[in-house]
């Protein structure tokens, strides 16, 4: 009989050129380029780099960026579709719902030649932003706002969510966070958008199916997750005895942990240099300092006392960064997606080049 590794835990896939990952070392590469060299890049070049392969020159870059700021804006009926949906559920809900109502309205979305795969890309990641600034506005009534082509893609989507021109500081965490996102190997929702992509299915359906799969609790939400665990945790007071009691009930502590780095996570390490800076920008520690006493506990009570390697994860100081920027909680897995959407169109890509259905056995019991 083979064996059966439950969860697919440490089972090689396939083989892909678009990013390397060594949890042992702590090492995360995209197309070949370490992490810590690409998040001073615009998210346009990174976007760029995982969809076609190589970083873009100056002249590359500038026409990459403008197509997408000509394909951000979102056409009257799907705003109003925007409109009907049930605020009461997570973000996620309606951006899933919202794209694939622009797959209706895109006359490409069955046709699968190069030219049109480009041009869903292009409008797949420019107008991911707006829906989700715009989804969020209609949950307080409020009519969406008209992207600005001046603006960066992070910086627009600030702008879009709520009327004002960022920070320089706050539009640069807002890219770094969309490049931090972007990719991550075979994580669940890729590899679910790699299947569907394997059955010849078009590049919006296999994106949503991402989407479907980004949105559990043990994936994109933890997100959502850690900055709800803050808000319960509230100061630093509070801190040790969350910890001691939640160890002590065997449950799960958002924000720390991976399957694949048994070393502290290298986004994890930038995004809590951002959230320091945003929090000395914002003349408020507070958030950072319970942060940072959350992880010291941690730290001690499971690498020093257990000898387990459990550090925290690119959701924990990405909880803190969207806490300084007023993000709310719901809207943290859809933000994850804007980010990502550019690594999900690089596999689905790959996946088209060179395919073979992904259809793996069971073992029956």
């Amino acid at each position: 009989m083979e064996e059966m590794k439950k969860g697919l835990e440490g089972v090689v896939a396939l083989d892909t050129k678009i990013s390397y990952i060594d949890g042992i070392q702590g090492i995360l590469m995209y197309r070949g380029v370490k992490i810590e060299d690409l998040v001073d890049l615009p998210y346009d070049a990174v976007s760029y780099l995982l969809i076609n392969g190589k970083i873009p020159n100056e002249s590359e870059l500038s026409e990459y960026s403008q197509e997408l700021k000509d394909n951000r804006i979102i056409n009257g009926k799907q705003i109003d579709v925007l409109k009907e949906f049930d605020f009461g559920v997570e973000a996620l809900d309606g951006l899933r719902t919202a794209i694939s109502c622009t797959a209706h309205f895109d006359l490409e979305n069955n046709h699968h030649s190069p030219d049109a795969n480009k041009n869903k890309t292009i409008k797949l990641v420019a107008k991911f932003p707006t829906i989700v600034a715009a989804l969020h506005r209609a949950s307080f009534d409020k009519e969406p706002i008209e992207p600005k082509d001046d603006l960066s893609h992070g910086a627009n989507f600030l702008y879009m969510l709520t009327g004002k021109i960022p920070t320089d500081l706050e539009a640069e965490a807002m890219e770094k966070d969309l490049i931090l996102s972007a990719e991550h190997e075979l994580n669940p929702s890729t590899f679910s958008l790699r299947i569907a992509a394997s059955t010849l299915s078009d590049l919006y359906s296999a994106v949503i199916c991402g989407l479907c799969t980004l949105k559990g609790p043990l994936h994109g939400g933890a997100r959502k997750g850690v900055m709800d665990m803050l808000d319960e945790v509230g100061n630093i007071e509070n801190a040790r005895p969350y910890v001691l009691n939640k160890l002590e009930r065997k449950e799960k502590i958002m924000g720390f942990g991976h399957r694949v780095y048994k070393t502290y996570d290298p986004r994890a390490r930038i995004y809590k240099d951002v959230a320091r800076r945003l929090s000395i920008e914002n003349g408020d520690t507070s958030w950072f300092d319970l942060a940072e006493e959350l992880e010291n506990i941690l730290y001690h009570e499971f690498v020093e006392i257990r000898g387990k390697p459990i550090y925290p994860n690119v959701d924990f100081y990405s909880a803190v960064v969207y806490k300084y920027l007023n993000i709310p909680a719901e809207l943290a897995t859809s933000i994850f997606a804007m980010g990502r959407v550019s690594g999900w169109i690089a596999h689905c890509m790959e996946q088209y080049a060179d395919n073979r259905v992904i259809r793996p056995r069971a073992h029956f019991v």
